[in-house]
């Protein structure tokens, strides 16, 4: 049978549905890249906002009113969240949850057996241990992202995760050693270590994360190690000396900020202060060359005046991060934010994002234009009409004219130019 998977969210979803497939080729299933060609549709969701919520079940009744004898499987971080509005939602055949979509296959040939509807969501607990789930390979991805961090004990007002992934935990370094010996067996030159709360990992088995990362460089196979999302007070100078010594680490650190302001650190219940923060990023930058810091700015946060706004803004001028997401506050029910008055206006939110967006367009223009003139070396990725897509050590995206596709290959680009996404570049 034919399985399609439908994936929301962060990398560390997109891990999971990478092991949930090898699972099922596994056991005889076929997983394809056409959803008119599924037999069972998988939908992998995200519940960070109500905006991801609502593509969630947008997907689930998309899909099955497309195929209405198809098999839909909604799994993830919303039925863990909101186990009752995820059963509710009666287009989904069986309806689990992250805790335990390692029953995943077994669940389906219940089903594909008695054709009767399965929900299976298994509450987080503490001392829960990391979960079974590895992969062997990444599609035809040239880097590969591998999970060795989930859950987060955090708990900052607006956010849903501890309840959607439950409290921080760790892959053993046994564990991550036999997955990077099959991901390097299958020629991956990059990985990508990530987690919900990654740089909390060890913390729960005696460990750091330098540990990981130190293991991951260890392999030949690998050119590149890259980390995902980190959180800034985890981030010591002991850590950072550690990894400052490690030359196949990628000097690009995206730093979860969420706000400049120090007022709205406070009530996000974020652990550090801007003055912290710009600290950290001075000792970055300080200890790898090259060094990119990229970063998530929440706009419109409850209370959030039009001052702190604008104290926000000055911050990530200050900073002169190379990239900021920008976001507008979701009201996520469960949490401590979605109780605070006055709630932000929705065309409040709308113009602060436009404000931001524009600073952050206008700092990475300037990083963009510093980069003229120079060589620098990329990993070619895609090959898209006459054009080679890679990114660069620190994740700068290039692209550059080549009539054939270079996928997985290291080269020297010139910088001769750029666009609102790339830098433009030739071949040297």
């Amino acid at each position: 049978m034919n399985v399609y998977f439908y994936t929301l969210g962060c990398k560390v979803n997109q891990y999971e549905t990478q092991a949930m497939g090898e699972k099922l080729k596994e056991a005889g299933y076929n997983i394809c890249t056409q959803a008119k060609e599924a037999d069972i549709y998988i939908v992998n969701s995200c519940t960070v906002t109500a905006v991801s919520d609502q593509k969630t079940r947008q997907a689930v009744r998309r899909l099955k009113r497309n195929n209405p004898n198809s098999v839909v499987v909604l799994t993830g971080c919303m039925p863990q969240a909101y186990p009752q509005q995820s059963i509710d939602l009666f287009s989904a055949d069986i309806v689990l949850g992250n805790r335990n979509n390692d029953k995943l296959l077994q669940l389906l040939d219940d089903y594909l057996e008695n054709h009767q509807r399965i929900i299976s969501i298994v509450e987080h607990n503490n001392g829960d241990k990391f979960d079974k789930l590895n992969i062997s390979s990444f599609d035809e991805r040239t880097r590969a992202f591998i999970k060795i961090q989930d859950g987060c004990d955090r708990f900052c007002s607006y956010c849903i995760i501890p309840t959607s992934r439950g409290r921080s935990r760790s892959k053993p370094l046994e564990d991550l050693r036999v997955e990077f010996e099959q991901l390097a067996e299958h020629g991956y030159k990059e990985v990508v270590l990530v987690g919900i709360n990654l740089s909390c990992y060890g913390r729960d088995i005696g460990l750091s994360i330098c540990d990981a990362v130190e293991l991951a460089c260890s392999f030949n196979a690998f050119e590149r190690v890259r980390l995902g999302s980190l959180e800034p007070d985890h981030i010591t100078d002991e850590v950072i000396e550690r990894l400052s010594k490690l030359n196949k680490l990628c000097p690009s650190f995206h730093i979860s900020l969420q706000s400049g302001c120090n007022a709205t650190l406070k009530r996000m219940n974020r652990h550090y202060t801007t003055e912290e923060y710009y600290d950290l990023c001075l000792k970055l930058r300080s200890k790898f060359d090259d060094t990119t810091i990229t970063t998530d700015i929440m706009v419109g946060f409850p209370l959030e005046s039009d001052d702190d706004f604008e104290e926000s803004m000055q911050f990530a001028n200050k900073i002169g991060f190379e990239k900021i997401h920008v976001f507008p506050y979701s009201v996520r029910s469960g949490t401590k934010a979605a109780t605070i008055t006055p709630q932000i206006e929705k065309s409040v939110k709308e113009e602060r994002c436009k404000k931001m967006i524009e600073t952050g367009e206008e700092i990475r223009e300037k990083f963009f234009e510093s980069l003229v003139g120079k060589t620098i070396e990329m990993l070619c990725e895609t090959h898209i009409d006459g054009f080679v897509y890679g990114y660069t050590k620190n994740y700068t995206p290039i692209k550059a004219v080549y009539a054939n596709d270079l996928h997985g290959q290291f080269r020297s680009v010139k910088i001769t130019g750029f666009d609102d996404e790339h830098c433009i570049g030739d071949f040297v």
